[in-house]
């Protein structure tokens, strides 16, 4: 065993580690946690998915876990043979609730083996004022892992160490009140009526005037009369706006089957709550509305898990974004709440959870497409905001889904890594190309005009090569 200073280092010779915070229990002792960070090149996440905390104990792809708490001890356990190539660093992190380190006597870090148990190195650290603390690091060099201890202390708290590596921090969002764009907090008991939906539609990028009628004509959906005013006119001028964008692809009048899916990992609650999400809802419904036989949208959510959402019913729009466009109830340093009242047909958002999934919910649409197959096209609108990582797996789900009659539009929300979902495009090997992909930085400055221009610009030619191909009757 070798006992550490600040700033020395170490070879690690184990492949697996545990990695044990230690103090020294007692009142008015606040309570300690124990995280980890993986890092990428420029000492950055590659999404939320890569901490490793209470909230989300296993990282995506198991080599890194959270293995809970005993009295004065909180362990992690890495794995460093199953870490990805990319990742360059474990950035060892702790937290205090309801004080300082500078109250927390005894403070140090073990690493042991994690097959013998046998003790690698000791660092006893000492803090002031500082609420969170990155107490060592497992780091690469030269293809050798190796150990430092580091010691560094931030008085801003967890929150603010998770963002200098590149966490996105966004807290459960605070109460709204209409006439604020977005859907309100969750509802804890039933109301007797709904009161109108306040507009979510983007204040820089306004419904645009009529386009001119296209020769495909624009459809009327059953339930759509039900409708508040306002949105029954924006969703008018918005399925004009659709049937103008076929046109100009050659599909006037295509019919096809419309599923939503809506990315809730712990990343998106800024677009939730400040009402983008529901205004992307919204702007969708009108495609549905157009594309659809029967105006009904199948929708999905996912972050950790996939959620099969209620149909979206056009005539029921306001309700619907009211009950169904929600985020988790796991906030990011939270511990996990007690689900709140649900009303009928609304999931659980913890049981969704943090983390960015996609083949998961990709295979769940597959599944269900498969199981009710229907004689027109399938088009899956799918928004996300990044972080993906499991380029692998969503390859494979996206693969093996060109021989169904599907097409798959992603929509990235921001500037975040899109991994695979950027590749498919120009990705050979497959009979038709059943994927397309468009990010944009912010989506509610985006006119209805381009933005299903650029959503339905290869859904047409798809359903063309899908013909030929023999995969559409």
């Amino acid at each position: 065993m070798t006992t550490l200073s600040k700033g020395a280092n170490l070879p690690v010779p184990a492949s697996s580690v545990s990695v044990v915070l230690g103090w020294r229990p007692g009142p008015g002792v606040p309570d300690v946690d124990a995280s980890a960070l993986l890092l990428a090149a420029g000492g950055r996440v590659r999404s939320d998915g890569d901490f490793v905390f209470y909230n989300q104990p296993v990282h995506a792809r198991g080599a890194v876990r959270h293995r809970g708490k005993r009295p004065g001890a909180d362990t992690l356990e890495v794995n460093l043979a199953a870490l990805e190539p990319e990742v360059e660093r474990v950035a060892l992190c702790a937290s205090a609730d309801g004080g300082t380190f500078g109250q927390v006597p005894g403070l140090h870090l073990r690493l042991l083996d994690a097959a013998s148990g046998a003790e690698i190195a000791r660092f006893d650290m000492s803090a002031g004022p500082e609420t969170a603390f990155v107490s060592g690091e497992l780091y690469r060099r030269a293809g050798v892992w190796k150990f430092r201890a580091v010691g560094q202390g931030y008085a801003s708290g967890l929150a603010g160490l998770a963002t200098d590596f590149g966490i996105t921090v966004d807290d459960e969002p605070p109460a709204r009140t209409a006439p604020a764009p977005g859907p309100p907090p969750p509802v804890r008991a039933p109301a007797p009526a709904p009161a109108p939906w306040p507009s979510p539609a983007p204040v820089t990028a306004p419904v645009a005037p009529a386009p001119p009628p296209p020769a495909g004509g624009v459809r009327m959906t059953k339930g759509e009369e039900r409708l508040p005013a306002d949105m029954r006119g924006r969703l008018s001028l918005r399925k004009q706006q659709v049937a103008v964008s076929l046109e100009k692809n050659g599909a006037a009048g295509v019919t096809a089957r419309v599923i939503l899916v809506l990315d809730a990992s712990g990343s998106m609650a800024a677009l939730y709550s400040r009402g983008t999400v529901a205004s992307v809802v919204e702007r969708m419904a009108a495609v549905a509305a157009q594309l659809d036989d029967d105006g009904e949208v199948q929708a999905w959510t996912f972050a950790s898990n996939p959620a099969r959402l209620p149909d979206l019913v056009i005539g029921d729009l306001p309700e619907w974004l009211r009950l169904h466009v929600r985020v988790g109830q796991m906030s990011l340093f939270g511990r996990r709440k007690p689900a709140r009242g649900l009303l009928p047909g609304q999931i659980d958002m913890r049981e969704v959870g943090f983390q960015n999934e996609e083949q998961k919910v990709i295979a769940e649409v597959r599944a269900y497409v498969r199981a009710h197959p229907v004689a027109v096209p399938t088009l899956v609108l799918f928004f996300s905001d990044g972080g993906v990582h499991r380029n692998a797996e969503i390859e494979r789900e996206l693969r093996e889904a060109v021989e169904e009659p599907v097409f798959w539009q992603f929509v990235g929300l921001g500037r975040s890594g899109f991994g695979v979902l950027e590749r498919f495009d120009t990705m050979t090997g497959r009979r038709v190309d059943n994927v397309g992909f468009f990010a944009v930085d912010d989506i509610d400055r985006l006119s209805d005009a381009e933005l299903y221009d650029r959503l339905l610009s290869e859904f047409p030619s798809w359903t063309r090569d899908a013909r030929r191909a023999g995969i559409l009757r």
